[in-house]
């Protein structure tokens, strides 16, 4: 992903009223009403996995600069040249080792062990018990597919996330891996609508937010400013970017 303050700069005053709006509308509507959530970057730092990942590398590899290799590293977002030279490599070191270190990383990032070690984003354990509170539906809408899930809702226990019930709380993710994430996001739209009335999306990547924006015009569209993929996109101009849940 990209660098963290790509969207910083769009994060406006006032934006911490915006989730409470969000909250009052939920709880008129009650069990009606269906809020979607994204989870990496979203609802969760997944940083510290990144960060596990190259000290194990580096282990194998008998890399001693990895050893202390820390979430605070990744300052190009998600690419993995720079913590290598955060860390103390070179340039030259750094872009010999990266397609070894991306086949590793791509080994284990996505799997249920790894993702245990993500952490909550600031206020988001809160605000989606928040949620559960006004009578609304919580649905996670993440790109994670169905091997993650164990990890997935270990992790949200431990961070003290609302945990799904199948009911109230549900959590829908990709069948495979394999599987590209818009085109999933964009099926889960339909999912979305046999659960209730949308009156709220949530992601941190552009292109699915925007989606939210179009197929769901009455629904308070929100984007996470953490980190996203890189691609040349922005959110939409009405769309209210906000930092974080704490509020």
């Amino acid at each position: 992903m990209t660098a963290t303050n790509d969207f910083k700069n769009r994060v406006r005053t006032g934006w911490q009223q915006v989730l409470q709006g969000v909250l009052s509308r939920a709880r008129d509507l009650g069990p009606k009403a269906v809020l979607a959530f994204d989870l990496d970057s979203t609802l969760f730092d997944n940083l510290p996995r990144q960060a596990r990942i190259l000290r194990e590398y580096g282990q194998v590899h008998q890399i001693a600069a990895l050893a202390d290799c820390a979430p605070h590293h990744f300052t190009g977002g998600w690419d993995l040249r720079a913590p290598l030279k955060n860390v103390g490599l070179t340039a030259e070191q750094a872009e010999a080792l990266y397609p070894d270190l991306k086949a590793y990383w791509a080994e284990r990032f996505f799997t249920s062990e790894y993702c245990v070690d993500d952490v909550a984003i600031e206020g988001a354990a809160a605000f989606t018990h928040k949620v559960v509170a006004t009578g609304a539906k919580l649905a996670y809408v993440t790109g994670r597919q169905e091997s993650m899930r164990e990890g997935s809702v270990e992790c949200m226990r431990r961070e003290g996330l609302a945990l799904p019930d199948g009911k109230n709380v549900v959590l829908i993710m990709k069948p495979t891996l394999e599987e590209d994430d818009d085109a999933f996001k964009r099926v889960a739209h339909a999912r979305l609508r046999e659960l209730g009335e949308v009156i709220a999306a949530f992601d941190n990547e552009p292109t699915h937010v925007n989606d939210y924006r179009r197929v769901f015009p009455e629904a308070m569209s929100i984007h996470l400013a953490t980190d996203h993929s890189g691609r040349p996109v922005v959110p939409l101009e009405d769309i209210v970017s906000v930092p974080h849940f704490g509020i």
